[in-house]
C-alpha cells in the first residue's frame, strides 16, 4: 500500500525521478524487469542473462530469487515492475511440473496487461557461438516467418509481445550500413517459436548494392506456448490509445501525391472581368527605361518613312 500513496519529492533529484514515471505524450523506451523464480536450472540462467545483454541499458536484472507465481497470485510481479518503473518482465523458473520456464509480459497503469507462459524446449546461449559479436544497443530487425501469426487473436498478441520485447526504439530513416542484427521469429505447424538471431555481412557483389550473408550469432532458442493471461478488449484499446497530440488531423483540400509532395486547392469568389481595371495602374505604367527605348523607336521609324 505504501507504493499507492501520492509522493511528495523531498530533493531535485526526487522531483526529476517521479517527473520521469509520470505519463508522457511521447513515452521513454521501455525498461525490461528481469527477475528468477524460487528455482531455475543453467538454461533458464543462461537465456535470462542473454535476454539482458539485448535490453541493455533498458533493463533492470534481480540477482536475488523471488518466491512469485504469476498466474496464481500477480500482485508481488506488479509492485516490482512500479518500483523499477518498467513495463516488460521476463521471469524464469523451473520445477517439475514445469521445467525450464519462462514467463514474458507487459504492465500498463501499474496492473498487467497481458502475459504468456513459454517453455523451453531447446536452447543454445551466445557463449557457444563463437564468432565476433554486435555492438550494445544496435537496433534490430525483426522478421517474423509464417502465416499462422494471424491466424488467431492469441498469437496475434504473442507477436506484438515479441515485438515490444526486442524492439528498441522508432527509427524514421534506414541506413544500409546500420543493418547489422536480425532477429528471426518462425512460427511452426505445431506452434513452436523458432528464435534465432544473426549477423549481416555486407561483402563485394560488383554492383552498387552489396550482397547480404547472414551470420548466427545468438542466442538460438525454441519456446513452446504453455499458458496465456490476455487482457480484455476495453483494457486492450486503452494501452493502445494515441493521445490527442498525435493524431493527425486532416486538412481541408490539402492532399499527397505518390512521391509525398503537398497538393493545396484553393477556392475564390467568381471574378466580374468586364469590371477589371486595365488602364491607369500602377503595375501597367512603363518604367523610364521602357519610355526611352520607345522614344527610340518612333524616331527610327518617322526617319524611314521620310527616307521613303
Amino acid at each position: 500500500m505504501s507504493l499507492l500513496r501520492i509522493q511528495k519529492p523531498k530533493t531535485r533529484k526526487g522531483k526529476t525521478a517521479l517527473l520521469e514515471k509520470e505519463p508522457k505524450v511521447i513515452e521513454n523506451i521501455k525498461n525490461a524487469l528481469i527477475l528468477e523464480g524460487r528455482k531455475t536450472s543453467a538454461n533458464i540462467k543462461d537465456l535470462l542473462k542473454d535476454i539482458a545483454t539485448f535490453k541493455k541499458p533498458n533493463c533492470k536484472i534481480l540477482t536475488r530469487n523471488n518466491d512469485i507465481t504469476p498466474f496464481e497470485d500477480q500482485n508481488p510481479l506488479e509492485i516490482l515492475a512500479n518500483k523499477s518503473d518498467c513495463h516488460l518482465f521476463v521471469f524464469g523458473s523451473h520445477s517439475k511440473k514445469r521445467p525450464d520456464n519462462v514467463i514474458m509480459g507487459r504492465v500498463y497503469d501499474n496492473q498487467i496487461l497481458d502475459m504468456i507462459e513459454f517453455g523451453v524446449k531447446q536452447y543454445k546461449s551466445l557463449q557457444e557461438f563463437k564468432n565476433e559479436k554486435i555492438n550494445i544497443m544496435c537496433k534490430p530487425c525483426l522478421v517474423f516467418n509464417g502465416d499462422q501469426w494471424s491466424k488467431s487473436d492469441e498469437l496475434r498478441h504473442i507477436k506484438s509481445l515479441l515485438v515490444d520485447m526486442f524492439h528498441v526504439e522508432d527509427v524514421e530513416s534506414i541506413r544500409l550500413q546500420g543493418l547489422e542484427h536480425v532477429i528471426s521469429f518462425t512460427l511452426t505447424e505445431d506452434l513452436t517459436i523458432m528464435i534465432r538471431s544473426y549477423k549481416i555481412l555486407l561483402k563485394k557483389s560488383g554492383l552498387k548494392t552489396p550482397r547480404i550473408e547472414l551470420e548466427e550469432i545468438g542466442p538460438s532458442m525454441d519456446l513452446s506456448i504453455r499458458r496465456t493471461k490476455i487482457a480484455s478488449k476495453d483494457l486492450y484499446k486503452l494501452a493502445h490509445k494515441k493521445p490527442a497530440e498525435l493524431k493527425v488531423t486532416k486538412k481541408k483540400n490539402v492532399s499527397r501525391d505518390g512521391l509525398g509532395n503537398v497538393k493545396g486547392r484553393v477556392h475564390i469568389d467568381r471574378q466580374v472581368i468586364t469590371k477589371l481595371q486595365t488602364r491607369k495602374m500602377k503595375g501597367l505604367k512603363k518604367t523610364p527605361e521602357e519610355k526611352k527605348a520607345a522614344r527610340k523607336l518612333k524616331k527610327t521609324a518617322s526617319k524611314e518613312n521620310s527616307f521613303v
